[in-house]
């Protein structure tokens, strides 16, 4: 095990340093001044000049200037945005919380209709129960997130009127985001209305997250359905049902168990495809995450943020898929060959 977390921990310091180093390579490829795409700073005076060169070192070499641009990047100085004249790593700090919370919404959501819904199907193998989950996570699978999230929009906002289509929260309530999580901001808060502000804000969360969850719950089910069809056929289920035990105590004590674990690293995989996805829907609902914020950041030529938004889109899908891997291996110890029926 501590083989395997050291190897783990290498591959994490390893990717966090090639992501660094293109993300200060974007510097360089991108339209103008590198020096400008760094700091954020355009047009500067000549002694401000030298003094950002000094700052990045790009006076004494490409080595000396990247391990310089590591140091930077690791105490928080990302540069200056363009667009708003604040701190990027300020911004990407304000910006990304709301795009996780929107993402583990969606994926708890998902998990929690997906789950039962892939059991069901491959419980019923080839029956009318499995023809229809299957047909329903088919659509969900073939329908763009975004249409989807329009044609919500247009149902449940503007020809109902019965949702909110923007925004995270009503403007009548001033929120103070500490944490940038704002059902937790909220219910930490001692605002006035806090009931209320709390039934807006879930109000606001609905068309959002159910244009998340449409997708990644019909991966869900069929990966579940799979994974229990292929158990139900194996030859240890047919050995307890040799023994007389009955099919509820077969599925509950045999099947699950065994059909859960193989498919339990692709469950915990489909938060990093759900960021992605969640990057588009903020647009559409101007949901102020950084995939909203990125965008406008394209907009405006605003390359530092480009560049730190990126990098910390990045960071976060990498070092939450390897950690989910730790986790797995500690709680799943058996490694894929040595897989075998738990009973």
């Amino acid at each position: 095990m501590l083989v395997y977390l050291g190897r783990r921990l290498n591959l994490l310091v390893i990717t966090l340093f090639i992501l660094c180093a293109g993300s200060f390579a974007l510097a360089f490829l991108f339209p103008g001044d590198p020096l400008t795409n760094l700091s954020g700073l355009a047009n500067p005076d000549e002694q401000l000049r030298q003094q950002l060169m000094h700052k990045y070192a790009l006076d004494q070499g490409f080595f000396a200037s990247l391990w310089q641009y590591f140091q930077l990047i690791f105490a928080g100085d990302w540069g200056i945005s363009m667009r708003s004249g604040s701190s990027v790593f300020e911004e990407v700090t304000r910006t990304l919380p709301a795009s996780i919370e929107l993402s583990v919404y969606a994926m708890v959501l998902s998990l929690f209709i997906g789950l039962p819904l892939g059991i069901f199907s491959g419980l019923s193998h080839r029956k009318a129960l499995d023809r229809g989950i299957l047909s329903f996570s088919l659509i969900g699978y073939s329908v763009p997130v975004f249409w989807l999230a329009l044609l919500m929009i247009l149902v449940f906002a503007l020809k109902l009127g019965v949702l909110p289509m923007s925004d995270r929260v009503s403007l009548l309530y001033d929120v103070p985001l500490n944490t940038g999580f704002v059902l937790l901001d909220i219910l930490q808060s001692d605002m006035e209305h806090r009931e209320a502000a709390l039934q807006n804000a879930f109000a606001h969360l609905i068309l959002p997250t159910l244009s998340l969850t449409v997708f990644t719950c019909s991966l869900i089910v069929r990966l579940t359905r799979r994974s229990v069809i292929n158990v139900m056929d194996s030859d240890y289920i047919k050995a307890a049902y040799a023994k007389g035990m009955s099919r509820s105590e077969v599925v509950w004590q045999h099947g699950l168990k065994n059909a859960l674990i193989p498919i339990m690293p692709q469950l915990v995989m489909q938060f990093t495809l759900l960021m992605t996805n969640a990057m588009i829907v903020e647009v559409i609902f101007s949901w102020p995450g950084i995939g909203e914020w990125m965008i406008q950041a394209i907009y405006q030529r605003d390359f530092p943020s480009i560049r730190g938004g990126m990098l910390a889109v990045s960071v976060v899908v990498v070092s939450f898929t390897i950690s989910m891997d730790v986790l797995l291996k500690l709680l799943y110890p058996l490694s894929k060959r040595q897989l075998h029926a738990q009973v």
